[in-house]
């Protein structure tokens, strides 16, 4: 597969995660920044490879054959963040654009000593899980903060959102993953959170709550 049709395949990917229906050509245009008609020539290339089932005006989605391929690519992406926070200590939020070049890197035997090296983790350092080599994934219990009620205390398991802009937020409240969060209130009026990080309280607003995982 060229690099473009990998990153077709990894996008289709994580909008099917989040959707129940077949994803539209306009949210792959969105995600991609492209033009639908784009998006169109290029699924009509990936269903003839077999990867996709493409049909005009209704959607489309991974066959099976095109979701392991998917999860590949996730696997190398993953494991590549997660040896660059973890042995080359960039932090969580320079490692993404990184990992997007490293991704496309075909060798299966170094992704798998790879791996190996790392002791083969099952979460990335934003608490994605990461497919093992036969695609196989560990489903991490989660739930977002915004969605708990207060009193409550959880552990941050990862984060919906990854952009370094984020991720830099969340480093200067000192939250990251394994920090312990307990929401001490959630305001009626514009739903923000009052929550303790640590020995800290801080006040977040509903969209930060919506991107923090916890268990």
């Amino acid at each position: 597969m060229t690099f473009s049709e990998e990153n077709y395949l990894k996008t289709i990917y994580h909008l099917t995660a989040v959707s129940d229906t077949d994803v539209s050509t306009n949210s792959i245009a969105e995600k991609m920044e492209t033009k639908a008609s784009s998006v169109t020539d290029m699924l009509k290339k990936l269903a003839e490879k077999e990867l996709v089932n493409y049909v005009k005006y209704q959607g489309v989605s991974l066959t099976e054959k095109g979701q392991l391929a998917a999860k590949m690519i996730v696997r190398k992406h993953r494991l590549w963040e997660t040896f660059l926070v973890e042995k080359l200590d960039f932090s969580w939020d320079e490692v993404h654009d990184l990992a997007e070049q490293l991704e496309h890197i075909k060798s299966e035997k170094l992704i798998n000593k790879l791996d190996n090296f790392l002791g083969n983790p099952t979460e990335d350092p934003h608490g994605d899980a990461i497919p093992d080599a036969s695609g196989r994934i560990t489903k991490i219990e989660k739930q977002l903060l915004s969605e708990v009620e207060k009193n409550r205390v959880g552990i941050c398991v990862g984060v919906k959102d990854t952009s370094s802009d984020f991720l830099k937020y969340l480093d200067k409240q000192e939250i990251a993953l394994g920090s312990q969060i307990e929401i001490i209130e959630k305001e009626s009026f514009d739903s923000s959170f009052r929550i303790r990080v640590g020995t800290k309280e801080i006040t977040i607003s509903n969209k930060i709550a919506s991107n923090l995982y916890i268990k």
